[in-house]
């Protein structure tokens, strides 16, 4: 399951977790927002943007992406809910999941499909105010790395670094990848998508039963300030296509003062990104969270406790929007008890109550039916005054 956190970090995590919740709050926030105003206007020929306040979104994995019926089907879900925003794999770790027109971009498609008709679908899209958010995983691109094997993460023998499913990573300090990911971006911005969303904006974990690795490039700069960098880059350019940058990282980042093994710190990469995504699925905790003994099985306190740390670590940044942050939602189930529309709507409540609109599900094989009946039916502001 995708950005499962590793037990090495938990374990390194979780005493600063218990220390971080004694933060007292910062001041308070804005006031709630008006209900959301949808528009389409001119970006490019074909690149429309929908001006959304609120999101309410779902992930859809690329397989799904690529199916007319399924599509079909999370379109027919939106149109009676509240949901108003796709978070489509355009780049994952099977690489594009589209048919590019870019000669650097089309070195590095990959062959595990793509969607057949994408100008199509997000024309679709847009005719039903759905927001097409591309997402893009960056550091852990297998395919990019066997084409441009000089791009890699090293060993100290000067071979290619591999995880522990043998995977080779591309190295976030090398400014050729920046550039590629930034052109993908681009590209699918002027074909329709309305915001770029950047997950694996991290570094792999260091397991101790793994080589040392090597950075080609760093010059003794700290992973997290390569992250900042590189999110700032894309900002600079995606941004003037009129369109927000945002980026997801794990849920841990916003209750942990020092960055994480994978470089990830709320400070750094906050003030970077248009909207900050972090994952905040109860469980992925570990016992004890929070003072919470078993995370998983408490939704509403762990989301709860994790947003609303984010807001006031951005509000001493001096970050004051009312939608900067967007939590990723658990919409699948791992361990006990089983996730179902009960305990996504204690999720949804839990954003509003930490002073916040929006939200993404996450379930790894797209599938959201059995969650229809936590979803409203209108789109309309329910986050609370701080």
């Amino acid at each position: 399951m995708r950005n499962r956190l590793c037990f090495l970090l938990l374990s390194l995590a979780s005493a600063s977790l218990v220390e971080a919740q004694s933060v007292g709050p910062a001041a308070p926030g804005a006031s709630p927002g008006a209900a959301p105003r949808r528009v389409a206007p001119a970006l490019a020929a074909r690149a429309r943007v929908i001006e959304a306040p609120i999101v309410r979104g779902l992930y859809v994995n690329r397989f799904a992406a690529q199916s007319p019926k399924r599509m079909r089907q999370l379109v027919a879900l939106a149109d009676a809910t509240e949901l108003n925003a796709f978070v489509i794999d355009i780049k994952d770790e099977f690489g594009l999941n589209y048919a590019s027109g870019d000669p650097v971009v089309q070195r590095n498609a990959g062959h595990a499909g793509v969607i057949r008709d994408l100008r199509a679908l997000l024309d679709t899209l847009h005719a039903h105010k759905i927001l097409p958010i591309a997402r893009i995983v960056v550091f852990k691109d297998s395919v990019t790395a066997r084409v441009n094997p000089q791009w890699t993460i090293r060993t100290a023998t000067g071979a290619a670094w591999r995880d522990k499913q043998g995977l080779m990573w591309v190295n976030p300090y090398h400014r050729e990848l920046w550039d590629y990911n930034v052109r993908i971006a681009e590209e699918v911005v002027r074909l329709g998508f309305g915001e770029v969303q950047f997950d694996y904006i991290r570094f792999p974990e260091p397991y101790k039963s793994l080589p040392q690795q090597v950075f080609p490039e760093s010059n003794d700069r700290d992973k997290a300030t390569a992250l900042a960098d590189f999110l700032s880059y894309a900002k600079a350019r995606i941004g003037k296509l009129g369109v927000r940058t945002t980026a997801d990282v794990f849920g841990l980042v916003t209750s942990l003062a020092a960055p994480l093994e994978i470089g990830q710190q709320w400070e750094a990469l906050s003030p970077r990104v248009d909207v900050m995504l972090p994952m905040v699925y109860p469980s992925h905790y570990p016992r004890g969270a929070f003072n919470i003994a078993r995370p998983n099985a408490e939704p509403y306190k762990i989301v709860f406790a994790a947003i609303k740390r984010a807001r006031e670590r951005d509000e001493k940044l001096g970050i004051r929007n009312g939608e900067h942050v967007r939590a990723w939602l658990q919409a699948f189930s791992l361990g006990q008890p089983p996730y179902g529309a009960a305990e996504v709507r204690a999720q949804k409540q839990a954003v509003y109550d930490a002073g916040y609109d929006g939200w993404v599900l996450w379930h790894p094989g797209s599938k959201y039916e059995a969650f229809a009946s936590a979803f409203e039916r209108e789109t309309v502001s329910r986050r609370k005054a701080p």
